[in-house]
C-alpha cells in the first residue's frame, strides 16, 4: 500500500505541492491527472525518494521515505517524464548498466534484460545505439529499465510521450498486462489514456489534490436518458408530476422516438416507467446518462477557478 500523509513541497517561495492526501491498494491502476504544472511530476519524484517533501510523509509497504528510501526504491520501477539515457551506448548495454545499478543477481541479468525487451517490444532494437532510436523507441526503452528488476510498484510519468497511435496503443496493453501483477500510477496530462488503463484518478489543480474518485463514479451523472416511441402526450409536463423529478429537456423528437434528460437518481427510473406506461406511452430504454473524462476534468477545473 502507498500513503501519502498531508504531502508538501516548495521551490523556494513557489508551493508546487499543497497538503496532498491519498492512499493507493495494492494492484490498483491509478491515474495521476492534471495540466503541465499542476504538481504531477514533483509528486511522482517524492514518491520515488529522488525528490524530499519539504512536509508530510510518505508510507510504502510500511517503509517510509527518508529512512527507507534505499528500500522503497528497490520496490518501485520508474519512468521519468525525460527518461535519462546514454546515447552511446546500445539497448542491451544501457540495460545491463541498469540492471548492475540495482544490484541484480548477475546470473538473473540475461533473463530479466530479454523479458523487459519483449514486454516493450524492443526486439528489432536490442543492439542499436540509442541515438539512432526513435523519441518513440528511447520512450520503450525507458520502460525497460523501469521493468528490468520486476518492481511491485510501477511509476509511469507520461508514458505515451513521443509515441505514434500503433506505439500508444502496445503501452496501453502493456500497462494492463503490468497491471495483474504490480500497482501501477500513470501521471499524464492526457485524458484518453487515463480512462482507456486506470480504475481510478487523482486529479491536481495547482498543486492540490481536487479528485479522487473511481473512474466510474465520476462518470455516473444525477441524469437519466428516458427513450420512448412517438406520442402526442405532452411528456414532460407528465415527468414533472414525479416527486423528486428535477429538469426535463427533450433531446430529440422525430418520426419515430422522442429522447428526453431528466434530472433525477438512477432509482427512480422504474417510477417514472410504471408512470408514463399506465398513460400508454411505450418506453424503449431509461438509460444513466454517462459523462466522458474530458467533461469532468473541464467541471473540476471550472469548480476550482471559481473557489
Amino acid at each position: 500500500m502507498i500513503e501519502v500523509d498531508n504531502l508538501s513541497r516548495f521551490y523556494g517561495d513557489f508551493l508546487a505541492v499543497d497538503s496532498v492526501n491519498f492512499k493507493i491498494e495494492k494492484g490498483e491502476v491509478v491515474g495521476l491527472l492534471g495540466h503541465n504544472g499542476a504538481g504531477k511530476t514533483t509528486i511522482m519524484k517524492m514518491l520515488t525518494g529522488y525528490l524530499e517533501p519539504s512536509s508530510g510523509h510518505i508510507n510504502i509497504d510500511g517503509l517510509n521515505i527518508g529512512s527507507d528510501t534505499g528500500l522503497i526504491q528497490k520496490k518501485i520501477g520508474y519512468l521519468p517524464e525525460n527518461c535519462p539515457v546514454w546515447p552511446e551506448m546500445t539497448v542491451i548495454d544501457y540495460l545491463e548498466y541498469q540492471a548492475l545499478l540495482h544490484k541484480l543477481n548477475t546470473s538473473s541479468i540475461p533473463k530479466l534484460i530479454s523479458q523487459a525487451i519483449n514486454k516493450t517490444a524492443l526486439q528489432e532494437k536490442a543492439t542499436a545505439s540509442i541515438q539512432t532510436l526513435s523519441r518513440g523507441y528511447r520512450q520503450r526503452v525507458g520502460v525497460a529499465q523501469a521493468l528490468l528488476h520486476m518492481p511491485d510498484i510501477i511509476i509511469l510519468d507520461e508514458p505515451t510521450n513521443g509515441l505514434d497511435p500503433t506505439q500508444i496503443h502496445h503501452m496501453r496493453d502493456l500497462i494492463k498486462e503490468l497491471a495483474e501483477t504490480s500497482t501501477i500510477i500513470v501521471s499524464t496530462h492526457v485524458l484518453q489514456e487515463v480512462q482507456a488503463v486506470c480504475e481510478r484518478v487523482l486529479i491536481m489543480r495547482s498543486g492540490k489534490l481536487v479528485t479522487d474518485s473511481k473512474i466510474s463514479h465520476l462518470q455516473a451523472s444525477s441524469r437519466l436518458l428516458l427513450t420512448i416511441e412517438n406520442t402526442n402526450i405532452n411528456v414532460v409536463d407528465e415527468l414533472k408530476k414525479i416527486n423528486s423529478v428535477g429538469n426535463v429537456e427533450k433531446k430529440l423528437d422525430d418520426n419515430l422516438i422522442q429522447v428526453f434528460q431528466i434530472e433525477t437518481s438512477e432509482d427512480l427510473a422504474p417510477t417514472i416507467v410504471e408512470s408514463l406506461v399506465g398513460l400508454g406511452i411505450k418506453i424503449r430504454g431509461v438509460n444513466p446518462e454517462r459523462r466522458d473524462l474530458e467533461t469532468v476534468f473541464s467541471e473540476v477545473s471550472l469548480e476550482t477557478n471559481d473557489e
